[in-house]
């Protein structure tokens, strides 16, 4: 079984990889050609850097997978987690503290272990196209508070998670969902107030006329928000963005300030109507509604499969211990899942055209939309020519020269 697995595993890689070569091949091949729809928008030279960040992006990433494929393969395959697991075992006989120590130096050493890569990608990569604002002492400093937060939130999830597995052994799942679901929801209140003021400052939007023009918008189709912010965005990268955060009464929309200086009104009101969208077509209700039926089959999948020994017997793990059930269950189940991912991004792509279908009917100007796209995809340095295969595998939203298309069609 140990053998199947292990095939199947390196196959998922290899179909993985054969898709990123696609890519790079297809780039290769067309990535010197301007499309019709950036005509006059984009010129030889910038559409050069972008074909190089898009390699190099794909290469480093080639690099980088490999690096975390060969861990999984010395730490599932090679026999490591058997001296992990015995470790972990011997320092304590809490199951929940076992548990707890378990996961929480998992994430201390993968933590550690993307460090040099992060700090590649960040300081050498980002920064040699212009992307790059971050300091050192700033890079530090997120890191120290992502260690903080990831260390309180996994704690509280992971000891309350074990408490309810040991408390209730027949029907654990169904309440260790329950639990992760409200926790998830309190997390989405109080984030816009806690959390994300940690990482960034936000500030009142200083331009009263665009203040007034995302409330009328906003009041056009429905949407109640409470306050509209500029997140200094650019102390640590040159990347655009908007997005809603909170829900209920604590939704917020946060503009980055790099889009501010780079979109005008009518594109910045399209891509707030666009995210508007999402809203007014139950995207993010329906895609909760979705992880959340999954997640409870895989909390049900999860209690029987931890019943008996079957997994770490699979990988001669003794003693057998209920967090590397769920280590080698998580590794099982991303196999398995792999073929599923198309089908989700499918979903995806849908709800994103929906959204840009809502977005150019409620402001009456699609090319403000277009337009918007344009920039974006130019700031960002997007690709203009990903394979489709490679698109229709692993984009969520469908590629930025087929989305102008079709809106300018419409």
């Amino acid at each position: 079984m140990q053998y199947l697995l292990l095939a199947a595993y390196i196959l998922v890689v290899a179909a993985g990889y054969f898709l990123k070569y696609l890519n790079l091949r297809h780039l290769e091949r067309y990535g010197a050609e301007i499309p019709a729809e950036f005509a006059g928008r984009i010129d030889g030279g910038l559409l050069e850097k972008t074909r190089d960040y898009t390699v190099e992006n794909t290469r480093f990433g080639f690099l980088e997978s490999a690096f975390s494929y060969l861990l999984t393969l010395i730490f599932l395959f090679g026999g490591l987690m058997r001296y992990y697991n015995h470790l972990i075992l011997s320092l304590t006989n809490s199951f929940i503290l076992s548990g707890l120590l378990f996961f929480l130096f998992l994430s201390y050493a993968s933590m550690c272990l993307s460090i040099p890569f992060d700090l590649y990608s960040t300081f050498k990569i980002e920064n040699r196209y212009g992307f790059s604002t971050i300091t050192p002492r700033i890079w530090m400093t997120d890191q120290l508070k992502s260690l903080f937060l990831s260390t309180l939130l996994m704690g509280i999830i992971l000891s309350v998670g074990f408490y309810l597995v040991q408390a209730a052994p027949e029907t654990w799942w169904l309440w260790v969902w329950g639990f992760i679901l409200i926790f998830g929801i309190f997390m989405m209140y109080i984030s816009p107030y806690v959390i994300e003021p940690l990482f960034n400052k936000y500030t009142p939007i200083d331009d009263p006329g665009l203040e007034d023009g995302i409330r009328k918008l906003m009041d056009k189709v429905g949407i109640k928000v409470s306050r509209i912010f500029k997140m200094d965005a650019s102390k640590r990268s040159r990347h655009t963005n908007a997005y809603f955060t909170g829900i209920g009464r604590v939704k917020r929309i946060i503009l980055y300030d790099t889009l501010l200086t780079k979109l005008n009104e009518p594109e910045i009101l399209a891509v707030l109507a666009h995210e508007a969208g999402h809203w007014k077509k139950r995207h993010l209700l329906k895609g909760i509604l979705i992880s959340q039926v999954m997640a409870l089959a895989g909390a049900y999948l999860a209690y029987h499969f931890t019943r008996t020994d079957i997994l770490t017997d699979i990988f001669r793990i003794k003693p057998s211990s209920f967090p590397a059930k769920l280590i080698i269950l998580g590794f099982v189940g991303s196999v398995v899942s792999f073929p599923l991912n198309p089908l989700f991004n499918l979903l995806s792509r849908y709800f994103e055209r929906e959204a840009d279908n809502f977005a150019c009917r409620i402001t009456n100007h699609p090319e403000g939309m277009a337009s918007s796209l344009i920039k974006l995809a130019k700031d960002n340095l997007s690709n203009l020519h990903p394979h489709p295969w490679y698109a229709a595998f692993y984009y969520s939203h469908p590629p930025v020269v087929e989305r102008v298309r079709r809106i300018r069609s419409l």
